[in-house]
């Protein structure tokens, strides 16, 4: 895990590459270079040291012949495989590290070799003979990239902070109106106008800094036998067994739910190694629905593991929140950042990999919406008929959501379940054109999902939170091999839910675990928003300071909003603290 940077035309100087460096120090405290392979061209890195620590692995990864380097933020986990076919193919090897792996491998097999990569990846790959560029990302958007392109100059960095920090760039207000509804700006973009984020699976071939093309790195094979339990239980225990393994200690993220606690349990089960885990504790009056911390201690009890409680009320929230607020590269609109952080916070004196169960809901269909949705399908007719009527009776909040969403377009419909409030005809074709018009409509609504939610949220809160403790993050359930089986199951029944990671908890004794009731990972926001306390004060004030300076740049419903926070606190009480996060950065960053 590292931060890799580069500067390629106008501007590009010892003095320009050294301020991206240090803007991601966080990311790679271990190690740091910078390196000008010729004229107008300067790339840097940052280097967290997970696999082969010693110095001979360290950025750039040099070529023995010096013709070609690496810079490479992440981890292949199928490195071994690489190796052995590289060895066979005559090529020495100076390190146990999986960088020099994939430098030879590019060396060899260049951009057509990226599909074979099994691992979450951003990579720099210079070639000193032809002057190119490779940049790559891996297929899940796992690590972050983001670059600014002009004619004069190419910049490209791990994380925004850095490509601010060379010039004035506006901010993008426009893009405030997707996180209103979305928790992020549109895929692709950033809060500053110019800085773009490089979509997972692309790369490209670059011999110019002005001009470049995206070609996509196909996604994993699918596998020969048919898709089982049986067989998905097997993918999922050898991708626990390769992502594991570091040359670092390693912990996990336990919710004391079924995806974390099955990761960990086949985990323990295989080697008999207690890890550390670190799971949130709320205040006793709020665990009966922010459960996670006693059903974690439940889990201790029953899979041995070196178990960590991380206390989290409202006077640790603003001890921490400033220096939280600085750590955070882009506001993501869910306050599972704060505490995702936290954890990272406590974890960072014994541990530098954090396993986490992110990706499981995603494909398999764990979410409140999943489950919407398929009762949406089931009865098509019914809901498109009745739903406007329905919708004006007092069934309750989440009734009224339901019905409020159903639209005659199934896409449409899923758009407006994913979204805190249904969103303005014209940005939902913005998003209308990530849907796969060739899957099964409920897999085209997964297939969403992984693309938007899991990469704009999910994944860039924990790549974030953790790496500004210099943690890497780890995520089993985005292994390619599990991905390729995802690809081959098309029914429902097996995407709703997530009943092969249930059955497989049954299984093992955990049947309480695979029937508990799931609850988001997040703060208890809904209390505290709805009772006058320091926190409420602090976010109302907030957001009406907000208004006051910004509100020309923001849409009416927004302004509305914003203006009278505490009458949304009952029902949206999400959107004010994604407000909140996004009006205290601004004026952190004097945007």
């Amino acid at each position: 895990m590292c931060g890799i940077h580069l500067i390629w035309g106008k501007g590009a100087n010892r003095h320009a590459i050294q301020k991206l460096v240090d803007a991601a120090n966080h990311r790679g405290p271990d190690q740091s270079a910078i390196y000008s392979p010729w004229a107008g061209l300067w790339i840097g890195v940052n280097r967290l040291k997970i696999l082969h620590p010693g110095p001979d692995a360290d950025q750039p990864f040099w070529a023995p012949d010096g013709k070609s380097l690496l810079v490479f933020n992440g981890e292949i986990y199928n490195f071994q495989k690489l190796r052995s076919l590289l060895t066979k193919m005559g090529v020495e090897f100076a390190t146990q590290s999986d960088t020099e792996v994939l430098l030879h491998y590019l060396r060899h097999f260049g951009q057509n070799g990226l599909k074979n990569l099994e691992g979450m990846f951003t990579l720099m790959y210079v070639n000193l003979v032809s002057r190119s560029v490779l940049v790559a990302a891996d297929r899940n958007g796992e690590k972050p990239l983001y670059y600014f392109q002009s004619q004069e100059t190419l910049v490209i960095s791990s994380e925004v902070r850095g490509i601010v920090s060379l010039q004035e760039f506006r901010p993008d207000w426009e893009q405030i109106e997707h996180y209103f509804y979305f928790r992020t700006p549109l895929p692709g973009k950033t809060f500053f106008r110019g800085i773009r984020a490089w979509k997972p699976g692309r790369h490209s071939l670059i011999h110019r800094h002005d001009t470049f093309r995206w070609d996509t790195i196909s996604l994993p094979k699918e596998p020969n036998s048919l898709p089982s339990q049986a067989l998905f239980a097997k993918v999922l225990e050898e991708s626990v067994l390769r992502q594991f393994q570091a040359d670092v200690p390693v912990g996990i993220l336990l919710s004391g739910g079924t995806d974390s606690t099955l990761l960990y349990s086949l985990w323990y089960q295989n080697t008999g190694t207690k890890l550390p885990a670190y799971t949130v504790q709320f205040e006793k009056k709020y665990r009966a629905k922010y459960a996670d911390g006693d059903a974690s201690l439940r889990v201790a009890k029953e899979v041995p593991m070196d178990h960590r409680l991380v206390a989290v009320d409202q006077r640790f929230f603003f001890e921490y929140w400033e220096e939280y607020l600085r750590s955070v590269d882009l506001p993501i609109g869910d306050s599972a950042g704060f505490l995702t952080w936290m954890i990272g916070k406590n974890a960072k004196p014994e541990t530098k990999v954090l396993i986490s169960g992110a990706g499981a809901d995603e494909l398999w269909g764990g979410y409140q919406r999943h489950a919407a949705f398929s009762r949406y399908l089931a009865q098509n007719a019914f809901w498109n008929r009745w739903a406007g009527i329905l919708k004006k009776l007092p069934l309750g909040r989440g009734w009224g959501k339901y019905m409020a969403a159903i639209d005659p377009d199934p896409n449409q419909t899923f758009l407006n379940f994913t979204a805190l409030q249904n969103p303005p005809a014209d940005m939902a074709a913005d998003y209308a054109r990530i849907f796969n018009g060739n899957l099964p409509e409920f897999k085209r609504m997964l297939d969403f999902d992984r693309q938007v939610y899991l990469v704009q949220d999910i994944l860039k809160i924990h790549d974030n939170a953790l790496m500004a403790h210099g943690i890497e993050g780890r995520s089993p359930y985005l292994d390619a091999s599990i991905l390729g089986l995802w690809r081959k199951v098309d029914d429902p029944t097996l995407l709703t839910g997530k009943p092969w990671i249930r059955n497989i908890l049954r299984e093992r004794g955990l049947a309480w675990v695979a029937d508990r009731r799931k609850f988001g990972f997040g703060l208890p926001l809904e209390e505290w928003l709805n009772t006058k306390n320091e926190f409420s004060l602090r976010v109302f004030d907030s957001l009406k300071t907000f208004e006051k300076s910004h509100g020309e740049h923001l849409s009416p419903t927004i302004r509305q909003v914003l203006q009278k926070p505490e009458q949304s606190a009952k029902n949206q009480f999400l959107t004010l603290y994604n407000l909140f996060l996004l009006a205290e950065w601004a004026k952190l960053h004097d945007l």
